[in-house]
Order: C-alpha cells, then structure tokens, then sequence
C-alpha cells in the first residue's frame, strides 16, 4: 500500500474561560468534525497542528513532518491582524488564533508546503499576504445579498462565477457558473501580494483565491470561501465538493513522488 499523505489541520480555540463548565474553562483545542472526515475521504491522514507554549517544537517542525497544510475555519480574524480597528464589539475577533494560523502559514510559504484555506482559511491566506478584509459584508458593501444567515447556516445558498482561465475552470471542466453554500458575513477587500480571484460571487464578493498559477516559482496556495466540508453528497444542486480536495490531494503526492 502506497504511503498516505499526511495533512496537518490547524484548530478552532476556546480559550481559558472560568464559566464554562466543559473542562473547567481550560483553554481548548479543536476542529469541526466534518472537516477531517472530508480530508480523510480521499485517503489523507489527518494531523491536528497544536499551538506552541513552553516548547521545544516549533511551528517550523510541525509544517516539516506534514504534505500539505489545511486552514480551519471558524471565528472571525481580528481586524487588528489586517491594521483596523473592530467596527463593532461583536466583530473583534480572535487575534491570538490569528497569530498561531499566520505563523503555520509562513513556515509553510517558507517550506513550500502547500496549503489550502477554506473559509476563514482562504482570509487568512489574504491577510498573510498584506490583504484586508470587510469586517461586516452587509455593513460596509451596500446591495450585497446576506452571505451569512445563522438560521439557515449552511442552506444559504448563492451562485458564484469562476474567472476565466482559473484553476478552478481547471478543475471544474466545462463549469464556469455553479450554486455553492455561504457561511462568512465578512470578505476579502484589498487583495493581498501575488493574488490572483479565482472566484466571485453573483454579487462581486471574492470568493477564491490563489498565488498566481503562472508564475512557475509561486508557491501552492489556495484558499476557497465556501464550506465543501458541509456538503451533503447526495445534494446534486451544489458544486461537488471533491474535486477540490482531489486537486489538492494530487499536488501532495506529485511533491511526495518526487
């Protein structure tokens, strides 16, 4: 049997809360479960990447014993990990989680470890690259459609657009238009260095992205706003979400081989 590809998954955190009973508020590490079940769908080994605190490990040994890096999502990025300032209280955001994500993403642009980032993951590749984002789509892009509706959570649907010659047109043969699900009620606004928009929505929110694919020294890095971990497979309205994964996946065993 072939060895198996080895993916590190960065974590969703709670931190030290006193009021919550669940371990007696000591800070947490976790992930959704949907999303290791994605990955390991097609085969990967699936690695949860700790944060670092009195260690002799480093982020850079982490990113050296994996294939390929994922980017969880979750909570909202600090608007101070981008140079602003919250809009509001309810948009704060995580910044610590920001720092522990940024610093597995610059050892794996470092290593050239590819990585994929999927929702908060593919901001998260936008600020690593000098980008920003819109704290609040709704409040600060007149006439743009709810992106995010807690009710609904991942039933909210909208269509999204491929750019021409992308790798997702790539990857997606004969699609350039298709009906995705939408959970993020912020977005990418100033693009970051050597970025290139795979994907808008119907409404001209950026809805992928990746470093250019052009550029033969760009590194591996992809980042798409939707949730194909939330898919239900059985749902044929929806893009498949495999066909990303497969990509991905075939970049890490090309490397591998090699």
């Amino acid at each position: 049997m072939r060895e198996r590809i080895r993916i590190g998954l960065s974590c969703c955190i709670f931190h030290e809360d006193r009021e919550r009973l669940i371990f007696n508020g000591r800070p947490l590490l976790y992930v959704e479960e949907s999303m290791p079940h994605y990955l390991m769908a097609k085969g990967a080994l699936v690695s949860l990447l700790p944060t670092m605190k009195y260690s002799s490990v480093s982020y850079r040994d982490l990113i050296q014993s994996i294939d390929g890096l994922v980017l969880h999502s979750g909570v909202d990025m600090a608007p101070e990990s981008y140079g602003e300032k919250p809009l509001k209280r309810e948009w704060a955001g995580d910044r610590k989680r920001d720092e522990y994500e940024l610093s597995l993403v610059k050892e794996a642009l470092a290593l050239d470890v590819p990585v994929l980032g999927i929702c908060r993951g593919a901001q998260l590749i936008n600020v690593a690259q000098g980008g920003s984002l819109y704290q609040d789509i709704n409040t600060q892009l007149e006439g743009k459609r709810v992106h995010r509706d807690a009710r609904l959570y991942e039933k909210n649907r909208h269509r999204v657009n491929f750019t021409p010659g992308s790798t997702l047109s790539k990857v997606y043969p004969g699609i350039s238009n298709a009906l995705i699900n939408s959970v993020h009620h912020q977005a990418i606004k100033e693009l970051g260095r050597s970025l290139k928009v795979e994907a808008l929505s119907e409404d001209g929110i950026v809805e992928a992205v990746r470093f250019d694919p052009e550029n033969p020294n760009a590194p591996f890095c992809w980042g798409v706003q939707w949730h194909p971990e939330f898919q239900d497979t059985r749902d044929r309205e929806l893009l498949d979400p495999f066909p990303i994964l497969e990509y991905f996946m075939a970049e890490l065993r090309k490397r591998k081989k090699s």
